[in-house]
């Protein structure tokens, strides 16, 4: 996801995408060049949008719904207004959303249950899917100086949390069935707003971007070692001492508009180790696993095959790729979520870098 951050940043080096880029990083656990025999992706129609369009999240409570969050509209010079879609089982459907279309992107949607859903956007937003529409929601300290939201993750139990800032502090947002509530903030009063939020299978909350840590009433930091010119878009905790990150960086140097090359990395429970992936340069956008929380699927752009997406499947013993459909345009897909019940994925993104006229909505399924 909750992705809009790595787009936006790739958006501004659109026009050197041609320049070299850099290396893929050394290996430390296994991984494949050889592509899947049956991907089984395939491009799914999506409505009509102004130019300019991307879809930034995805959620599914079933196979016969799910939601979609972005943006249209978006601009050099405009932020664009917010786009909410809806799964109903045979088709995807704008949603109304009133006066909230004009409040910026949504950057993030979770599932919450049978029909419920939580989404964030621009500015702090927070919406909730009453079963009909979007409805904004109010939380502590909304619209002050020093507090926003990032992102939102529900869990099973009906519970939710939500990165982002409180009086200034880096921290989290706890929804309990009835409230939201912030939790104690991140105990270094410097730390970096969190982009993001994972909550495992077994309840584990986690929030990652320019900080990782594990709340259990307490914060747990762990280091992070990707260097200041790289973004950290996905985390799956597997274990303590297993825990897969994703992103892109750009290093130090090099000419202006030069692509970003791949971050991956493994948490042993001691260090980060880098993970080569099956292409070094592009990006890595989003970590998914599996109804029990192991590996399964991640999805990212290929640099050197730019018009199909380029998943990683794991195999049991390493990440294999697995590509898209092939598309008359970039295909960049920025979030990926299963489909509870099922084995079938949906991944959502752009067909574009450039903020302007050219970038459509895009959407693809597995199964």
């Amino acid at each position: 996801m909750r992705r809009r951050s790595f787009v936006s940043g790739l958006a501004g080096t659109a026009a050197g995408l041609g320049l070299a880029g850099t290396a893929a990083p050394a290996t430390a656990v296994a991984a494949s060049t050889a592509p899947a025999s049956v991907p089984g992706w395939s491009a799914v129609p999506v409505p009509d949008a102004r130019p300019g369009a991307r879809l930034y999240g995805v959620a599914a409570a079933g196979p016969g719904l799910a939601w979609a969050v972005g943006v249209e509209g978006l601009g050099n010079v405009s932020e664009g207004t917010a786009v909410a879609l809806r799964w109903d089982g045979a088709a995807w459907s704008r949603t109304d959303l009133g006066q909230l279309a004009s409040a910026g992107p949504l950057t993030a949607v979770t599932s919450a249950g049978s029909c419920a859903a939580w989404a964030v956007g621009a500015g702090g937003l927070l919406l909730a899917w009453d079963g009909t529409t979007w409805q904004k929601t109010p939380y502590p300290g909304e619209g002050g100086s020093g507090t926003t939201v990032t992102d939102v993750a529900a869990a099973s139990d009906g519970r939710a949390w939500a990165s982002g800032r409180h009086d200034g502090r880096a921290g989290l947002l706890h929804w309990d069935g009835r409230h939201w509530r912030w939790c104690a903030p991140l105990p270094d009063t410097a730390a970096p707003t969190p982009g993001h939020v994972h909550v495992t299978p077994g309840g584990e909350v986690w929030v990652y971007g320019d900080v990782i840590a594990r709340w259990d009433g307490a914060w747990t930091v762990l280091p992070r070692t990707t260097g200041i010119r790289a973004t950290v878009s996905g985390l799956l905790p597997v274990a303590h001492d297993d825990i897969w990150l994703t992103g892109y960086g750009y290093g130090i140097g090099g000419p202006p508009g030069k692509p970003p090359g791949v971050v991956f990395e493994h948490w042993d429970g001691t260090r980060w180790s880098p993970v080569k992936a099956p292409y070094g340069v592009g990006l890595l956008s989003s970590v998914s696993g599996d109804p029990l929380g192991r590996p399964d699927r991640i999805t990212g752009w290929d640099f050197w095959d730019q018009k199909r997406s380029h998943y990683l499947r794991w195999d049991g013993a390493a990440w294999v790729s697995e590509r898209g459909p092939e598309m008359p345009e970039t295909a960049l897909m920025t979030d990926l979520t299963r489909i509870p019940g099922t084995s079938a994925y949906w991944s959502v993104g752009t067909t574009s870098f450039y903020a302007g006229t050219t970038a459509r909505m895009h959407v693809e399924r597995l199964g």
